[in-house]
């Protein structure tokens, strides 16, 4: 027997079944390149996106909603003019925060709904072009900026799913299924367009396979980053949570019980302190603009214009309500305010159009978690801590979807899937690469 072989873990909590990481992990070279060559294919042709999206948006008139629509300030030109009829979808919507916040900063109250983290991106993107400021404007620059890094960040995306794939189902084939389904997605228009999907997949997915590897500190400092992107990136605490637990329950049989519970409250202490400080940041900084007096940034006339027309508020007029909270958050009041986010609150008849198209999604999650559940009761009811005297056999025919591993991902599907469809816009079900895009 080879001596420097590692010795399978027969501990309580090991739900891995042996594998060999040079030949597993990822053996099948050929369909890790498809998937990269699949991902540019559909999100950074140059040439046909652009023309196609030029196309569709010279001939489909743009639907004129109460959206947001701030005025353009810079000077346009030419140039100006060809990238915004070629890019300029790119921009519809949720997008337009995110490029307002890049261009202006956080100056409407409504704009704090959206993370720093893709703004800051964006920021990057234009520095790299600061050679071409003579021909292209600020808002030019940020569109470029969108389409290039979007399409980046959905590539490495695709790659780093492939990765998580290979670690948690132990089938290279279903792993790459899951990255092909991935990008094959009709709400990877999303992934393209002017949102924090992309960004956010590609962090997110990148934790958890970090995670799977056993580096808890890279995982964690990269959750953290995804929740600088987008708020839910809170949830993703459950992933470190688990994770803790369940080395916890594996080192009772070797080290002192006591010790290792201190140690497992530190850890845990430790990661949600982690994940949460972005988010705390931020709703510090909204607190020093608008409840603190002196803080507030100078705002240009046509800007100011726009928030009187549109009843916006500004950091300069009275001070908000959520200010005078025992805890002022202002994410928790501009959800509630703004988009109306709350409990069964979009339960509606005039929504029911936006359920039927979530409805797919639900389904799925439904299917594969009773799937689950029937074939690992013991697991599921030991929230995949512990495992059945008898489950060694099963355990090497459970690969792909069924392996023990998959538990965790389930629950976080579900859970998301659960409050999407209790207390927020349904709509938003099928477009979330964390509620869809798991392995």
């Amino acid at each position: 027997m080879d001596r420097h072989r590692r010795p399978v873990d027969t501990s309580l909590w090991s739900l891995r079944p042996e594998f060999d990481p040079g030949k597993e992990e990822c053996k099948s070279g050929h369909e890790a390149e498809t998937v990269v060559l699949l991902s540019i294919s559909l999100v950074s042709s140059p040439g046909d996106g652009a023309l196609c999206q030029a196309f569709f948006n010279a001939i489909i008139p743009d639907h004129h909603a109460e959206a947001f629509s701030p005025p353009r300030l810079a000077p346009s030109g030419c140039v100006d003019q060809l990238v915004e009829g070629l890019l300029g979808g790119l921009s519809r919507w949720d997008a337009e925060h995110f490029l307002f916040i890049a261009e202006h900063g956080y100056l409407y109250e409504h704009n704090f709904a959206f993370f720093p983290g893709f703004p800051l991106a964006l920021l990057v993107g234009t520095e790299l072009l600061r050679p071409l400021r003579g021909l292209l404007n600020q808002r030019s620059c940020l569109l470029i900026s969108v389409a290039s890094l979007n399409s980046l960040f959905s590539i490495l995306a695709a790659v780093a799913l492939h990765d998580l794939g290979c670690l948690v189902l132990h089938c290279p084939r279903q792993a790459f299924y899951a990255a092909l389904l991935f990008c094959l997605s009709p709400a990877n228009v999303f992934l393209a367009a002017g949102y924090s999907e992309a960004l956010f997949a590609f962090l997110t997915f990148s934790s958890m396979g970090q995670l799977e590897r056993g580096r808890g500190w890279i995982s964690g400092l990269l959750f953290a980053l995804a929740t600088g992107v987008r708020s839910n990136g809170l949830v993703s605490v459950g992933f470190l949570l688990h994770s803790q637990c369940r080395g916890f329950f594996s080192s009772l049989v070797v080290s002192n019980p006591l010790r290792q519970f201190f140690k497992l409250v530190a850890s845990v202490c430790l990661s949600f302190l982690t994940l949460s400080l972005p988010f705390a940041l931020f709703q510090y900084y909204a607190y020093t603009q608008f409840c603190l007096s002196g803080s507030a940034r100078s705002i240009r006339e046509p800007l100011v214009q726009l928030a009187m027309d549109k009843g916006y508020r500004i950091a300069e007029g009275n001070e908000p309500p959520w200010c005078s909270w025992d805890l002022p958050l202002i994410y928790s009041y501009i959800q509630d305010v703004y988009w109306n986010v709350g409990f069964l609150r979009y339960y509606e008849f005039k929504q029911v159009p936006n359920f039927l198209l979530a409805a797919p999604v639900a389904i799925l999650v439904s299917w594969a978690t009773w799937t689950y559940v029937t074939t690992h009761p013991w697991l599921c009811l030991t929230l995949g801590l512990r495992r059945n005297k008898n489950s060694k056999t099963l355990e090497k025919s459970s690969l792909g979807f069924l392996s023990p591993q998959v538990f965790v991902y389930l629950v976080h599907a579900v859970s998301l899937l659960l409050f999407g469809g209790l207390c927020m816009h349904i709509q938003v079900t099928p477009t979330s690469p964390a509620s869809f895009a798991r392995p």
